[in-house]
């Protein structure tokens, strides 16, 4: 069972370096003659001591011809390492290269919808530390083993022709330390899988613990969550220490048979005694005190190379399940539409084809006009408007604009028919002037500072140590409603006809509420506005107003239609009535 899961997880680390196999395998070839070239001058020493010890004449001859290929194997050696490295390591960069390309290909073709907090996070640990991770599995690992494995069968065939019965005592310690290894590391992908659980575990009490410092401790919880921050702890050390204390006597024994000493130790034992009985002469074993030890000393280069591969191969998994995707369809035949009337036709639409989120949406949105979609939380609001600038694809239906199915537009037409803005505000770490000019890379300056004006956000950006050249999260560090009529501007230099608006002023302060909604009533003038309504006093100019419960429209018209109907709109505007001040969606 472990041998089938350790293949089948290498199966993603091996598909991705499938492009740089072949220079993979010269490189392990050149790695191979480096090793057979490396043990060739303990031969040689151990040949010449037999030349030297041996009785007279003196061959002096041989002596030289022993020297000169130990030189010359050195010199080999050295070649052929500096060979195999620098061709691992520009096939490694080149791989690296390869699959940054090949994600953010994929990922700009991956619905928006799926970007996230949580899968922002996966895309960075698969871009960055993911792919470097590879780096010690193509740059070191495979020569590594090549060289591990090399090594010892060149010196053990070597050591045969020798004294086979030496040999097979040299063998004995590898042997032991094989079986040792093996009852060591049975059932270590269970362990690993709790150990990262554990980990886990005191991650999150951790963050916890940290992020909720100051509101734990303004009632009076921070001894409870210091408590449950130490249980974790605690949890994870005494897993730690009964996995470890297992492993101690088991570790460090398959250490020490494993070690060179030991092997020495082992053929000068069965050397002495041999010698003793006349089975071999002290000429005989001498080649086992200098090589012997070669038989075990790669194993430890062999357990840090498998760590590599495990390393590697989770990283792996990680890069080909964020390559393995969904992502959007392109349009075959790419069509651009002729207006900026909307149609939601027998729309439906469930994540991951299972959870259905909407159903049976038959809505029209009037150029010029304001559409506003409200609805008890979980009701569909904003999966609705998600769909028209397509985060995703539905599941059943279509949705048009200017009679043109949004599938069958590129992206570069969709979205400048539709833009958007919404609660969750994100600014790049670029300059203040590119963020704004995102939709409109080429856009003037005059024409970004006015998007700028227009939302009320001019003042604040020349008030940056290099205004609009200003670096957000270095030298512009924006506050919340300052970051939403940042978005604003974008929208308004972008000027797409329809606008999807997720209330901007939810989280707001009342100064920045009222600056928000002043940019807002620039952005709004003219477009065909989808909004999504958490303030009911905010839309009730609105042309229509749609009520979402359980992912359909119960009821849809205008606000005081609404109220007389005495239905689900009714109880959620009784429920929001005396809140906070009156400002309504106008054009």
């Amino acid at each position: 069972m472990v041998g089938t899961d350790t293949s089948t997880r290498a199966a993603p680390a091996v598909d991705l370096i499938a492009p740089i196999k072949g220079r993979i395998w010269l490189a392990c070839a050149i790695q191979a003659i480096a090793a057979v070239a490396g043990i060739i001058p303990f031969i040689a020493v151990a040949e010449l001591g037999r030349v030297l010890l041996a009785e007279p004449p003196l061959d002096v001859s041989r002596a030289w011809t022993i020297a000169s290929v130990a030189v010359g194997a050195l010199a080999v050696r050295l070649v052929c390492l500096m060979a195999a490295a620098a061709i691992t390591h520009i096939a490694d960069l080149d791989l690296q290269l390869d699959l940054r390309r090949r994600m953010a290909a994929h990922l700009a073709r991956v619905p928006l919808g799926w970007f996230g907090e949580r899968n922002a996070g996966l895309v960075k640990k698969a871009l960055q530390d993911d792919v470097s991770a590879i780096h010690h599995l193509v740059g070191h690992s495979y020569t590594n083993m090549v060289s591990a494995t090399v090594t010892p069968l060149a010196a053990l065939s070597y050591l045969i022709w020798v004294d086979w019965w030496l040999t097979i005592v040299a063998l004995v310690p590898v042997a032991i330390g094989i079986g040792l290894y093996a009852a060591q590391y049975r059932g270590y992908g269970e362990k690993m899988e709790a150990y990262g659980r554990a980990l886990a575990d005191v991650n999150t009490a951790a963050v916890e613990f940290a992020q909720g410092i100051a509101v734990i401790k303004a009632f009076g919880q921070a001894q409870s969550a210091h408590v449950r921050f130490i249980e974790r702890t605690r949890d994870f050390v005494h897993f730690f220490w009964e996995w470890m204390r297992g492993l101690l006597v088991m570790s460090a024994a398959t250490e020490i048979v494993l070690s060179p000493l030991f092997t020495l130790l082992a053929v000068l034992t069965a050397g002495l005694l041999m010698i003793g009985v006349g089975l071999t002469t002290p000429l005989e074993v001498l080649p086992f005190v200098i090589l012997a030890p070669a038989l075990t000393a790669p194993f430890m280069t062999l357990s840090y190379a498998q760590n590599d591969m495990m390393v590697a191969q989770r990283a792996a998994e990680r890069i080909a399940d964020l390559l393995n995707r969904p992502h959007l369809a392109a349009p075959v035949n790419p069509t651009k539409p002729k207006g900026s009337h909307v149609a939601f036709r027998d729309v439906s639409f469930a994540y991951d084809g299972k959870t259905q989120a909407v159903s049976d949406i038959d809505l029209v949105l009037e150029p010029g006009t304001v559409t506003a979609l409200v609805g008890p939380s979980g009701s569909g609001k904003s999966t609705l408007a998600r769909l028209l600038p397509r985060f995703w694809d539905v599941t059943r239906g279509s949705i048009e604009i200017g009679g043109v199915p949004v599938t069958d537009m590129t992206s570069d037409t969709l979205y400048g028919s539709v833009s958007f803005v919404f609660q969750d505000v994100q600014l790049l770490r670029s300059s203040i002037a590119d963020n704004i000019a995102l939709g409109r890379p080429d856009a003037p300056e005059i024409e970004i500072e006015g998007a700028a004006r227009a939302a009320q956000i001019h003042d604040r950006i020349i008030s940056l140590p290099h205004g609009y050249r200003s670096v957000v999260g270095e030298d512009a560090h924006l506050s919340g409603g300052e970051a939403q009529r940042v978005s604003i501007a974008r929208a308004l230099l972008a000027d797409a006809p329809i606008l999807v608006l997720d209330e901007a002023t939810s989280f707001a302060d009342p100064e920045s509420e009222a600056a928000i909604q002043d940019a807002l009533s620039t952005l709004v003038a003219g477009r065909t506005l989808l909004v999504i309504a958490h303030r009911l006093h905010t839309i009730t100019g609105a042309d229509q107003i749609c009520v979402l419960d359980g992912g359909r429209i119960v009821e849809r018209g205008s606000h005081g239609d609404l109220l007389a109907e005495q239905g689900l709109y009714t109880d959620l505007w009784a429920a929001h009535r005396g809140g906070s001040n009156r400002v309504e969606v106008t054009q």
